[in-house]
């Protein structure tokens, strides 16, 4: 019995410093909420390979066919691939961030798939400061039309999303960070009011004004001050992209975009650009203060409806 009682012991002892271990020394990495078996061509590889861009088939009950920019766990895993091979592989998220692995070509690329250096996540290049943004009519989350002149008078942040996009450090990073600065902003009782908040998604097919009013609830919750929900029709897209190096493309099912955040001041010009998902919340809240300020004399009336 006590030889049986030192074996039960010692086996406890055993498994604590077994778990001890694993949260001192090797429980750094993140544990996905989200495991999703996925299919697509490689477009792009990054030189470090940390980075794919990757033309993904649909995932059922997770996300549409998209070209995303994934983030790569084990850059070994890409070694021997190239643009135009076709992959399969897991797409593996937690609160915060994704992360890609299991990757396995299939099928090897042909001549007609060439590897394409565009990034789905990043702008080609820097906005001119003082540029006016085109006025454009959207479709507000309540039905309603909303053209961006509309909003003359206030600094405005603009980002570009679509509620079927589920990574964490994509699209809802977008609204963390909007929710965050709003916050802030809106606990500064010495700061600006004339200030804005405007999501477009560029999905209008899907995204109605009841899909987007749902979907607001989850960063705004009930209350909707300063923070308004739209989505831009193809028209819209069209006239937008150009002066704001925005990209939004539809291949063969597939839907790629890059993340588009801007300031616009009160006058209805670019302020300040905010790049990819790189950018804090406390970045856009001092971004709309300065654009806010460099209004202070005044605020010019809405132009009439190009």
């Amino acid at each position: 019995m006590r030889s049986c009682i030192r074996l039960l012991v010692g086996r406890v002892a055993y498994s604590c410093i077994g778990v001890l271990t694993l949260l001192c020394c090797g429980g750094t990495e993140s544990v996905p909420k989200q495991t999703h078996d996925a299919r697509g061509v490689i477009r792009f590889i990054a030189t470090d390979r940390t980075k794919a861009v990757i033309r993904h088939e649909a995932i059922p009950g997770y996300m549409p066919a998209m070209t995303m920019e994934l983030t790569v766990r084990d850059p070994n895993e890409l070694k021997g691939i190239k643009g135009g091979d076709t992959v399969t592989f897991r797409i593996l998220a937690d609160d915060d961030k994704h992360w890609i692995d299991s990757i396995k070509v299939v099928a090897l690329g042909k001549s007609t798939e060439p590897a394409s250096p565009t990034k789905a996540s990043h702008s080609s290049g820097e906005l001119k400061r003082g540029d006016p943004i085109p006025d454009v009519a959207l479709i507000g989350e309540t039905g309603n039309e909303v053209w961006l002149s509309s909003f003359r008078g206030k600094a405005l942040a603009i980002t570009f999303i679509f509620t079927r996009c589920p990574l964490p450090d994509f699209c809802p990073l977008m609204g963390r960070n909007f929710a965050s600065a709003r916050r802030n902003l809106a606990a500064d009782s010495n700061g600006p009011t004339n200030w804005q908040f405007l999501s477009i998604s560029f999905d209008a097919d899907f995204d109605k004004p009841a899909v987007l009013s749902r979907y607001a609830k989850n960063y705004r919750g009930e209350k909707a001050d300063r923070w308004l929900f739209a989505a831009a029709d193809a028209a819209a897209l069209s006239h937008l992209a150009g002066p704001l190096d925005l990209m939004v493309n539809r291949d063969g099912g597939s839907i790629s975009h890059n993340l588009r955040t801007i300031v616009i001041d009160p006058s209805g010009r670019i302020h300040r650009q905010l790049d990819g998902n790189d950018w804090k919340a406390d970045e856009l809240v001092r971004a709309i203060r300065e654009a806010c300020a460099s209004n202070a004399s005044g605020s010019p009336q809405a132009k009439p409806h190009l």
